[in-house]
């Protein structure tokens, strides 16, 4: 199984630079085991839901992982270095993406400064480096680091948003779903853009429940793969989290044969797959890289909403896993014939087995 058998073509147009306000005014694609694709808005989710059915949803909070940092040479000069920053490990030590990563050196001091040119009270030490990978040691400022990272910080955009027009203030917003709660994703768990409170409110209404769970959306969710074949390549590990209670409430409506577990985006999915062993959702709190492909059987769910993604992409693969590739690439072909808008702002899909 070759990368290239999931490729397709997308016209520049279709990449959704900003969202469609209302959130849930977006167009929503339903499609499952019939040969006709059904065009909705995603306001009418409700009509294609059950009384019983159960939303699964990523409650992950972004975090304005983007920062600039200065290295200083023995002349003090300063040499300008953008840091976006993914991981927060144990004991004051971080992991960031550098650019340029040229320019910097394990055991470099790396210092951080405000708008007014005047440095902050806070420096760390490179103290690996991997390529553009590189971590920081914080030591007991790590706390002070976070409060940096949310005061001046910025969200971290996909590049092909950024390489079309310059983050604003409302990203700022608009790059957080209604469920945040636990702070620690780079980007966000974009199917859950597209609701708002009242969508949730008519969903309740209508007997559904929503259950939370987390994942911290890091590299393994967007990084591009680099392996030709596919079961060769590997994600980076990020933290997920799901609760007792929950693992016993989908467990209930598992043994049911009338109520469905619908989940929301494929970081939820990606979770409760990595929950989901011997039939029987467990509780976890642990780091998953859990790769799903054309080959592995998705049991734990029975819908799936997902917003439109990236040819080669892990993400396009794993909704191939789930409805089975050759549908995908009739779905996505219809959906770029009738000018449905991709990526992270962009519209959604209901997949349904």
């Amino acid at each position: 199984m070759n990368l290239s058998d999931f490729d397709f073509d997308l016209p520049d147009k279709l990449i959704a630079l900003n969202p469609v306000k209302p959130r849930d005014s977006s167009k929503l694609l339903r499609i499952n085991s019939s040969e006709t694709f059904e065009n909705t808005i995603f306001s009418k989710l409700t009509d294609y839901l059950n009384e019983g059915d159960v939303l699964v949803v990523n409650d992950t909070k972004v975090i304005p992982s983007k920062i600039i940092g200065y290295k200083v040479n023995i002349k003090k000069e300063l040499t300008k270095i953008s840091f976006t920053f993914f991981e927060n490990r144990e004991n004051g030590q971080w992991k960031a993406l550098a650019k340029p990563a040229r320019k910097i050196n394990k055991n470099d001091l790396i210092f951080f400064k405000n708008d007014d040119d005047k440095f902050y009270n806070l420096f760390a030490q490179i103290i690996d480096k991997k390529g553009g990978e590189v971590t920081f040691d914080f030591a007991s400022d790590s706390e002070k680091f976070i409060n940096i990272l949310r005061e001046k910080g910025d969200v971290m955009l996909p590049p092909y948003i950024t390489s079309k027009r310059d983050i604003k203030e409302e990203d700022n917003s608009d790059y957080q779903t209604i469920f945040q709660n636990n702070e620690g994703s780079i980007a966000a768990p974009t199917a859950g853009l597209h609701f708002t409170d009242n969508l949730i409110k008519k969903i309740k209404k209508k007997g559904i429940t929503v259950e939370k769970l987390t994942l911290n959306i890091s590299l393994g969710t967007f990084l591009p793969l680099r392996e030709d074949s596919v079961e060769d390549n590997t994600l980076h590990s990020e933290y997920c989290y799901l609760s007792k209670k929950t693992a016993e409430h989908l467990n209930e409506v598992k043994s049911s044969k009338n109520r469905r577990i619908i989940c929301v985006g494929t970081t939820a999915l990606r979770t409760l797959e990595t929950s989901f062993e011997n039939g029987i959702f467990e509780p976890i709190n642990k780091k998953t890289n859990k790769f799903i492909y054309p080959g592995i059987d998705i049991n734990s769910i029975d819908a799936l909403i997902t917003n439109f993604h990236l040819p080669k992409s892990s993400l396009f693969i794993l909704i191939c896993a789930f409805m089975g590739t050759n549908k995908m690439i009739k779905a996505y072909e219809y959906a770029i014939k009738n000018n449905y808008r991709f990526y992270s702002y962009g519209d959604a899909c209901l997949l349904e087995k």
